[in-house]
């Protein structure tokens, strides 16, 4: 029997926790909210994240990062994206060498403008990695609704192994070799699902958002082929099917907050009001800085920038999208 700690009690963690332990793994869940620890302990249910999900009682609430990933055979990373280095940090002196390392959680950055898999490369040689990512609401996961994610890794085997490792009747994964890829697609469809929402508190309709949408996939590739990764994988799962789920659905905090921004509240405001990390936000920073270091064209991305930073109000910023030169649909694509 596989051994998991879990590092990140959030949705995604204590979804991701259930499953497994549903299917007879042992898992280990610890946070470094020791509230939400020990909350999640006396009740076996996450009542700040996915209240109503009576978890498994298997699951053994860890207070420490020591006792969650010590001796374990693999140690999922469930923590936002600008947390994750020094949450592995933390973990990597309790790890025994060769543990596979599984993120799950999606976005750059800022500081560095790294993906988390070069993160963790520059952190240990010791442990492989790989991503799990796909069109994954937790709050669904956690019902027992059908889902498909992918597996990502650089190793096969690995790939391989964490296919293994997650599939379930109702969970259902496919592996791929492009890392980067699907880091990238999970990551930058949060800025995109922020545009969308800002469509929606503006009160626009479905042709908006379809543009917004086929427009961002394109961006999202553009920007992941320059910096070596492959088009069709923006085009699977990690790509433009968690691009569909996130811009749709009232599950996706980044569509939550954007609403709310187009409604006129200010993006601070509306982050704290959504009460979750909203990725979007901070990838946004870094996709743009991103964009401009490797002088790619990525007008949506750079426009809710633009919006997120008050430089203009979301009127404007269609204004200027709408107001663009002309092009051919296919010239960022073949140029």
């Amino acid at each position: 029997m596989n051994t998991v700690g879990i590092i990140g009690a959030g949705s995604w963690g204590t979804a991701l926790a259930n499953l497994l332990a549903g299917k007879g793994v042992k898992v280990r869940l610890f946070d470094v909210d020791a509230a939400l620890i020990a909350q999640i302990k006396t009740d076996y249910e996450n009542k700040k994240y996915l209240p109503g999900l009576a978890l498994d009682r298997s699951i053994e609430i860890q207070n420490a990062t020591q006792t969650a990933v010590a001796g374990t055979d693999f140690v999922v990373m469930a923590v936002p994206a600008q947390h994750f280095r020094t949450a592995l940090g933390a973990a990597l002196p309790y790890m025994r060498s060769g543990t596979p390392i599984v993120n799950v959680a999606k976005g750059i950055e800022i500081k560095s403008l790294e993906t988390i898999s070069n993160i963790a490369a520059e952190m240990t040689s010791a442990h492989p990695y790989a991503a799990l990512s796909g069109p994954s609401h937790a709050e669904e996961v956690a019902l027992g609704v059908p889902t498909t994610v992918v597996s990502a890794s650089r190793d096969q085997g690995l790939a391989d192994a964490v296919q293994d490792l997650f599939m379930t009747e109702i969970f259902r994964v496919y592996t791929n070799e492009d890392i980067l890829g699907v880091e990238l697609g999970g990551a930058l469809k949060n800025i995109i699902a922020l545009g969308a929402g800002i469509s929606d508190g503006m009160k626009y309709g479905d042709n908006t958002k379809a543009a917004l949408m086929t427009r961002g996939i394109s961006e999202m590739a553009e920007l992941g082929v320059r910096m070596g990764a492959r088009r069709e994988t923006f085009f699977g799962l990690s790509g433009i099917g968690d691009l569909i789920v996130t811009c749709t659905s009232m599950h996706s905090r980044n569509r939550r907050c954007g609403i709310l921004i187009g409604e006129g509240v200010s993006p601070e405001e509306a982050s704290a009001r959504v009460g979750m990390v909203v990725e979007g936000i901070s990838t946004a920073e870094a996709a743009g800085a991103l964009a401009k270091k490797l002088g790619v064209e990525m007008p949506i991305t750079e426009a809710i920038c633009d919006i997120i930073a008050g430089r203009v109000s979301p009127a404007e910023a269609l204004q200027a999208l709408m107001g663009r030169p002309k092009k051919h649909e296919q010239e960022e694509i073949l140029s």
